[in-house]
């Protein structure tokens, strides 16, 4: 299993002890808002989160950003051959502290790396101005919007796409 380790946190393979904290902060309406995960959140569905499968390997693997304090949010990689895409979450309560960028850089090094991926890339509701700035800090180029192309959470919404090849990342 793949653990991932930066001067704050540790990037690890999520366990059921995990999971009451995973559900608690996505339950919450402003972590849950440009996420597509079922609402309400619960531990039968936060289950198939907890896998011991590498980094790298065939569609989403999910991974806790755990700092001392405990657990602080989740990310995950969807590799499909030489691509992947990533999603990040994280409680409301470490929103703002540079955890996202710190998780996402030691992510990106491990994917154009030990993975020797060609290319991440990651989707948004370009409402999610946050992330989009966050996206950006680390080299993603904005490569388009479809406009109203799905329907979330009782509305039809925009899909932004953010792209990063191996070539471009510079750790």
């Amino acid at each position: 299993m793949t653990t991932l380790f930066t001067p704050r946190l540790t990037i690890r393979p999520l366990t059921p002890d995990d999971l009451p904290t995973l559900v608690a902060y996505r339950n919450d309406p402003e972590v849950a808002r440009f996420q597509a995960w079922a609402l309400p959140a619960t531990l039968d569905a936060a289950q198939g989160l907890v896998s011991p499968a590498p980094l790298g390997a065939p569609g989403w693997v999910q991974r806790a950003m755990a700092h001392a304090d405990g657990l602080l949010g989740d990310l995950a990689l969807n590799t499909r051959g030489p691509q992947a895409e990533l999603g990040i979450t994280l409680a409301r309560h470490a929103q703002g502290q540079g955890y996202a960028a710190e998780a996402l850089r030691a992510l990106l090094t491990h994917a154009f790396g030990p993975l020797t991926l060609h290319r991440v890339y990651a989707s948004i509701d370009p409402r999610n101005v946050a992330v989009a700035r966050l996206l950006s800090g680390l080299g993603f180029r904005h490569e388009g919007t479809s406009r109203q192309s799905y329907w979330h959470r009782g509305e039809w919404t925009d899909d932004a796409q953010y792209a990063l090849l191996a070539d471009e990342w510079t750790p």
